[in-house]
């Protein structure tokens, strides 16, 4: 009997009140459970089965019931509602809307720009199909006289074989080496390629594009090469480059393969790859060679193709345990080893040694930092402005409240508003994004392999970006309005208080003042440390000295043809520019074999001196220049403090003395020192000073003409000079660059830093005045009723002005209070913290940014509070 009793399932039940009308629920449900018991007196599962398809059956149009919406609103009419009583309102409020469009477009635009840079990043090294199974060794160098360590992207040939021969849980070990650079040539066809050495496993672990050749072989012999497209067009016109003989110098080197293009968003760039048999074959014979071993990290790169299932911790387990046996032979330095993914390389950690472009996480962070600091200010800009005009259109919210609406409804309703805004901004923001981003490209970028190319998917990250702008300027103005009470507002809207003490907007304004206060002070800090930088006492002369790269032609010859020139005083050779951020770094010892110091040295002629205008303590220059058959030099010039390191109590006592350069063959290279020279600036003004020596340089060292002139014409002069280079040289394009200009552009950053502190400075200036103009709009539509009462009882309009004003001065006061403070330690511990050689900062950096900041806020303030003080009294109070 229970059987019997017992209805269809709850669930089943449950579905056809889910979708049927009311007025129709009743009935359909009380046949169909009568039809149910019926077929119960069969069998219950078959009784279950027909109610539940008839449950379907009878799930149609006249018998679904309509979408529950307050109001019998749909929501596409609720849209277009909203959207209708939007775009009213901001043609209503021109000015105000103006204002606010204008302000986000601003803003928006720099954060365009980010997404499309952040994105393009991004995109590093995705085209590899095994991308998340490759990995590169990466190598971290700490020698026993230098406190800091050197984290370098390169590492050994030592350490690939190691693994190779050893260990397991990789598929493939790729070695290869940077700086492949020769001049190749078909017949009378010569061109300069650019790229690597590899072994034969480079396309089993990358995935680029072999469109002719085995890849399993195409790097297998000595003296093999392939070649992109572009090269083999530059070099093969037409004709099918693989199988073609090509030499390079005094080698002759068969074309292998042909490639597509590298990727730009590769981390690796190359027009040429040679087979590293040819690199193998030269120094397994030479037993003096470095190559092989376990120190020669500077120059190589180790890629690992991992096992599926194999963690990057295995095999770092490994290199910790190579590691240990081999710094275990030496005293003198540590090396240790570690595993990176290639999805982490770009962007990635600041290593020294890249293959390729780089690009820092850190850097990103601040870029991010800064954008994110001007899209709130802009945000709370809107804030400030929308709550300014919140009294204006309290009487809307009252209106719509009495006929019904929702504090939902209202909320939706402003938000919207604000979302709208945000997306007409962003329009704008698009025309201003195309006009800076040249210039972003150029400046912060710096990388011809970031293009910054647009996408179609950027539009959906774009109105993504906008949408959010507008909900998180919005949300605060729209929680304000939809709370606000009906009868409060029909009834005296003048008595309402939207906020009671010190209140959000004053916070948002004090913040957006301190933001522009901060970035204009850092820009004045910016600005004068790079004027220090590039006008600094270096310890030498670098005023009209013309350095041409000689690309590995002849000095002698180019020399002997320049000095032909009358406007050709002086000239020197040497392997580096000083000051530049170049260095070049060994270690030296004098008697005791265990004291080496890490020193930083140039390889010049005996002439360099005189031509730099160093400054000898003792001694001189060098007796002669090496020779062709001199293997190693033989004379040294050593600085004061390398003088000083060494115990040597008086410079004079050095010379004649014998120092040994430590060489990474078995046998110190003894040179004799011939000079002491005053200490000069070698790197640039950010490193730590490092003793310093200048070492006689054969040809091969020498890749500088160091030329003084003297001319009032000098594209004249760099003309005559390029003629004679011509003569000379057929493939490599005439390079040549005033010392001076290669200083300062190694403090580019600094300028680049300071375009964009003053570039975002601006932007927050205009916007926060935006947010002070919104308050004092505010205050004298609040206090309007106020100042007439004054005005009656005989309060002079500058009394008024005062009155008004004291609020908003006081309020950047607190700015300047939190920005100076803020910025000094920010300058002194974080930006310019490492320098040792900086400017002291004081009220000049500090106060100028800040006084402009006041003159623009009193000019604006001055502007709304004149204008409420010039009311006329009768106006604002004949109605009470």
């Amino acid at each position: 009997m229970n059987k019997q009793l017992k209805g269809p399932p709850r669930w089943m039940d449950r579905i056809i009140e889910f979708y049927c009308r009311k007025d129709l629920l009743e009935d359909l449900q009380g046949d169909l459970h009568e039809y149910y018991f019926r077929n119960l007196e069969k069998s219950r599962a078959k009784a279950n089965l027909i109610f539940l398809l008839d449950v379907f059956k009878f799930c149609r149009l006249y018998t679904i019931r309509k979408p529950k919406i307050k109001g019998q609103m749909t929501f596409l009419n609720l849209m277009g509602n909203y959207f209708k009583t939007s775009v009213r309102s901001i043609a209503r409020n021109k000015l105000f809307s103006s204002i606010n469009i204008v302000g986000l477009a601003v803003s928006m635009s720099v954060g365009l720009l980010m997404i499309t840079y952040i994105g393009e990043t991004l995109t590093f090294d995705e085209f590899h199909e095994k991308k998340d199974r490759i990995y590169r060794v990466t190598s971290t160098y700490q020698s026993v006289s230098n406190d800091d360590p050197f984290d370098l992207a390169s590492t050994s040939v030592f350490i690939g074989e190691k693994l190779k021969e050893q260990y397991t849980g990789f598929e493939k070990v790729l070695i290869m080496r940077r700086n492949f650079n020769a001049d190749i040539a078909k017949g009378e066809n010569i061109i300069n390629v650019r790229g690597h050495y590899s072994t034969t496993e480079f396309f089993d672990v990358f995935s680029f594009d072999l469109k002719s050749g085995d890849p399993a072989t195409a790097l297998k012999e000595p003296n093999s090469i392939i070649l992109t497209e572009k090269a083999a067009k530059k070099l093969f016109i037409d004709e099918d480059p693989v199988g073609q003989i090509v030499t390079a110098g005094e080698k002759s080197y068969t074309i292998t393969g042909l490639m597509s293009e590298v990727p730009e968003n590769s981390h690796i760039q190359f027009e040429a790859l040679a087979s590293f048999s040819t690199l193998e074959k030269e120094h397994r014979d030479n037993e003096n060679s470095t190559f092989f071993t376990w120190r020669s990290i500077w120059m190589n790169y180790v890629y690992l193709l991992l096992d599926e299932g194999v963690t990057p911790a295995q095999i770092n387990q490994n290199l910790a345990e190579i590691a240990a046996e081999e710094n275990a032979k030496t005293d003198r330095y540590t090396i240790n080893h570690k595993l990176e993914s290639l999805l982490d390389i770009v962007p990635g950690r600041d290593l020294s040694n890249q293959i390729g472009p780089s690009i820092n996480w850190e850097n990103i962070y601040q870029l991010l930092g800064l954008t994110l600091i001007i899209i709130l200010s802009a945000c709370f800009n809107y804030t400030n402005l929308s709550i300014a005009r919140a009294l204006r259109r309290a009487k809307e919210v009252g209106i719509r409240k009495v006929v019904g609406a929702s504090q939902t409804q209202v909320l939706m309703q402003f938000v919207f508003e604000a979302i709208l805004i945000a997306v007409f901004s962003l329009i704008i923001a698009g025309g201003f994004y195309l006009l800076i981003k040249p210039e972003f490209v150029s400046s912060v970028v710096d990388d011809e392999n970031i293009g910054m190319q647009f996408r179609w998917m950027h539009l959906f990250y774009f109105l993504l970006f906008a949408i959010a702008i507008g909900f998180v300027s919005g949300i605060l103005p729209s929680l304000v309005l939809s709370k606000l009470k009906a009868i409060s507002i029909l009834t005296d809207v003048t008595k309402l208080r939207l906020f009671k003490g010190v209140n959000l907007r004053k916070v948002l304004i004090v913040f957006q003042f301190a933001i522009s206060m901060a970035l204009i002070i850092g820009a004045t800090i910016t600005y004068r440390q790079y004027n220090f930088s590039i006008n600094y006492d270096l310890g030498f002369t670098s005023e009209n000295i013309l350095n041409m790269e000689l690309f590995r032609n002849d000095s002698e010859i180019l020399m002997t043809e320049l000095a032909k020139l009358p406007e050709v005083k002086e000239m020197s050779r040497s392997g580096m520019i000083p000051s530049t951020g170049e260095i070049w770094g060994e270690d030296l010892k004098y008697k005791d074999p265990m004291d080496s110091v890490s020193i930083y040295f140039n390889r010049v002629d005996k002439n360099y001196t005189a031509v730099h205008e160093l400054t000898f303590l003792a001694g001189g220059t060098f007796p002669y220049d090496m020779n062709e058959e001199d293997e190693n030099p033989k004379f040294i010039i050593i600085d004061r403090a390398l003088c000083e390191r060494f115990g040597f109590e008086k410079p004079e006592d050095a010379l004649g003395e014998v120092l040994y350069l430590q060489k990474r063959v078995e046998d110190d290279v003894p040179l004799q020192v011939t000079g002491v020279i005053e200490n000069y600036q070698y790197q640039n003004l950010a490193e730590d000073p490092e003793p310093t020596a200048l070492i006689q340089g054969g040809k091969d060292d020498l890749y500088n003409i160091n030329i003084v002139i003297s001319s009032t014409d000098i594209i004249g002069l760099m003309d005559k000079m390029e003629e004679i280079w011509t003569d000379v040289e057929k493939v490599h394009p005439f390079t040549a660059s005033f010392m001076d200009d290669q200083i300062q552009s190694s403090y580019a950053h600094y300028k680049v830093m300071f375009r964009i502190f003053t570039f975002l400075a601006i932007l927050a200036i205009a916007i926060s005045t935006m947010g002070l103009l919104g308050m004092a709009v505010f205050t004298t539509e609040t206090r309007i009723k106020e100042v007439s009462i004054r005005k009656v009882l005989g309060a002079s309009e500058q009394n008024l002005i005062m009155i008004l004003s004291r609020s908003f001065m006081i309020m950047l006061f607190i700015s300047a209070i939190i920005a100076i403070p803020f910025t000094y330690f920010f300058f002194t511990e974080y930006i310019l913290g490492d320098f040792k050689k900086r400017i002291d900062i004081g009220l000049m950096e500090l106060l100028p940014g800040v006084l402009l900041i006041f003159l623009i806020g009193f000019l604006t303030i001055s502007w709304q509070t004149i204008k409420a003080a010039k009311t006329n009294p009768a106006d604002m109070l004949r109605d009470e």
